[in-house]
């Protein structure tokens, strides 16, 4: 938790009218630790596969993943477009063993940051793929039941928490066991839901904007509104 008594320095804000309508991170997410990949601190991720919210937002990087099985064209194309590090998924649920490995040395190649494995991943397919890359190794914690040392010891380097409403306590849970391992962890739908996930122990948090056609509809109906006041008012619209 931040010292309220504690002067915070003035960071200058920096953008362009074309780029201010963009999605934002909550502010509050400011509050945690971080997460520093490569010297590069990291706080906030924007949870997206869409190729224009990737471009579109402040957050600090992108967690790719979807759920089908992993290719290496989707990566590559993420990865690519993105102006921030890419966590990329390299599989865990339906696919596994030597093709995740695979798909990981891929995705190492093309730039990703992080390798995001999913929740099922077995031991076995961690350990295949530690062996074949340099790139940390993300695995997904659903629940406070998984064997959290069984992964760290088979490769995984930082864990991402993505427990729905049991989020804080599986965060707080691990790191009462773990005082030092990397969290990342879905913050939830509020300001005061992500604060009790970062004073839980995240490090980092995972935000899921609304989707291109929500947000589209938002502007949609702006529009909408802003031609009915312009006939209201005697405007001919062209």
């Amino acid at each position: 938790m931040s010292d309220p008594t504690k002067k915070r320095k003035y960071i200058p804000d920096i953008t362009t009218a074309l780029r201010a309508d963009v999605i934002h991170m909550p502010g509050v997410i400011s509050e945690c630790s971080g997460i520093r990949f490569h010297g590069r601190r990291i706080k906030s991720v924007i949870f997206t596969t869409d190729a224009a919210q990737l471009i579109n937002h402040n957050a600090d990087a992108v967690m790719a993943v979807y759920p089908f099985t992993p290719h290496p064209a989707i990566s590559n194309a993420l990865i690519s477009i993105s102006p921030v590090p890419v966590f990329a998924g390299v599989g865990g649920g339906t696919t596994g063993g030597a093709r995740c490995a695979q798909i990981a040395i891929f995705s190492e190649a093309q730039g990703a940051v992080g390798l995001v494995v999913n929740s099922p991943t077995t031991l076995e397919t961690i350990r295949a793929i530690f062996e074949v890359v340099d790139t940390p190794i993300i695995c997904t914690v659903i629940s406070e039941y998984m064997d959290i040392g069984a992964r760290l010891e088979a490769g995984v380097s930082i864990l991402n928490v993505s427990g729905a409403s049991r989020t804080v306590g599986i965060v707080r849970k691990i790191r009462q066991q773990y005082p030092d391992v990397p969290i990342i962890a879905t913050g939830g739908p509020s300001d005061e839901t992500i604060l009790e996930t970062i004073w839980a122990g995240a490090n980092a948090i995972t935000v899921t904007p609304p989707t291109s056609a929500e947000l589209f509809k938002i502007k949609m109906d702006q529009y909408r509104l802003t031609a009915e006041e312009s006939c209201r008012g005697g405007t001919r619209l062209i």
